[in-house]
């Protein structure tokens, strides 16, 4: 069985054993040691209708393993003296039958991103159990130690353990961990933007939510400038200056499809208006004529819907373009100087307005604030070519 169709079974197998009632920890040994079962088989063409222990039938591949990773916890359950209690609740043995439906996966989705984790073990977690990367992909695309990343989703494991599926999950919490995953981008052999691309469309088969939905949309519009995105040195280009013509026009049109379905169900999110801000930055077709009347005005729904200093940051630079820098100087003078990028924005905005020294001042300063170091030699650049002018 090939490692894409592994991969796309795994999560769903891993969910049903939890819901029967299995701790996280060990459903995830026994899916593991059912996958094991598999490959011991040999045979790439599975053989239909054999007992446990066999390549399971073409027919219900999925089905299969539920059925020998339940019956690995059971086995393992029975050997355990300190589960009599649960295995007195398990002792009897489900039928084979159907594979369980698209909604196991979704709680599962649903555990990955529980209140009681940080952010960086839901997303840990996340990529592990639903996504199916193994502990050594996760650790390179996070750049940690294998043995670091394998503390961290061990610790998550135990903290989600007692966790039963008895109450709907926030789907507000999972979008934010698929962001998350999104915003990661690429590192190591794993390219995290695609991977949360593919469990968000995997969560929007799954879920009719208007969210689920601008999340998605996001994330393909602005994967869609994303081979435009750094120059052959590796340096950052801005949006302003980027290729167009390099841009997925293919995922531009579908993200806006997605989006404007979304839209049409009046029930705005901010993921659905981030989307629309990045659909009005798609469809211009160049950056002189970007609407930036409207953007200015998904931000006032952006502030609206989540008061957020960063969105406020943002909308300041956006006014800037629509209504001229000094205004968006003034929006930006309202604002925390401590905001990540605020410095950023106000040398762009003084560049804007003409103040080359100011400007140059304030992108050396940001520059030592910067997050990353792409983003430092990009700003450093900026300092010099703005010295190199006065």
């Amino acid at each position: 069985m090939d490692e894409a169709l592994i991969r796309s079974l795994t999560p769903g197998v891993l969910a049903v054993l939890v819901r029967r009632g299995a701790d996280f920890a060990a459903a995830e040994d026994a899916v593991q040691e059912a996958l094991v079962e598999l490959v011991r088989a040999g045979q790439d063409t599975p053989c239909p209708g054999g007992p446990a222990g066999t390549a399971p039938s073409v027919r219900d591949p999925k089905g299969w393993l539920i059925t020998v990773a339940w019956r690995k916890f059971l086995d393992q359950a029975r050997a355990d003296a300190a589960r009599h209690r649960r295995e007195g609740r398990v002792e009897e043995e489900p039928a084979p039958g159907p594979a369980a439906s698209v909604d196991d996966t979704l709680q599962l989705y649903f555990l990955c991103a529980h209140p009681s984790l940080t952010p960086s073990s839901a997303v840990a977690l996340t990529l592990r159990a639903v996504g199916g990367l193994t502990t050594r992909q996760i650790a390179q695309a996070y750049l940690v130690p294998e043995a670091t990343m394998a503390q961290r989703i061990s610790r998550a494991k135990r903290t989600v353990s007692g966790a039963r599926f008895d109450r709907p999950g926030d789907v507000a919490t999972v979008l934010r961990v698929l962001y998350l995953v999104f915003n990661e981008g690429y590192s190591g052999d794993v390219d995290l933007a695609a991977e949360a691309i593919r469990l968000t469309r995997q969560l929007a088969a799954a879920i009719d939510h208007p969210e689920v939905a601008g999340l998605l949309a996001l994330m393909l519009l602005h994967h869609a400038r994303r081979a435009a995105r750094t120059a052959p040195d590796g340096s950052l280009v801005p949006l302003a200056e980027q290729d167009r013509g390099r841009w997925d026009t293919a995922l531009i049109a579908e993200g806006v499809r997605i989006l404007q379905a979304a839209l049409a169900r009046d029930r705005l999110g901010a993921f659905q208006a981030q989307a629309a801000v990045a659909a009005l930055h798609a469809d211009a077709p160049t950056a002189a004529e970007t609407d930036w009347v409207q953007i200015v005005e998904w931000y006032d729904e952006l502030v609206r819907l989540t008061d957020s200093p960063v969105v406020r940051l943002n909308r300041a630079v956006a006014v800037g373009e629509a209504d001229g820098p000094r205004a968006g100087l003034a929006a930006l003078a309202a604002l925390d100087a401590a905001l990540p990028r605020h410095t950023a924005a106000a040398a762009y905005l003084h560049e804007r307005d003409g103040d080359l020294a100011t400007a140059a001042r304030l992108y050396a300063e940001a520059a030592h604030k910067a997050p990353n170091l792409a983003e430092r030699d990009h700003l450093t650049r900026q300092a010099a070519r703005l010295n190199a002018r006065r």
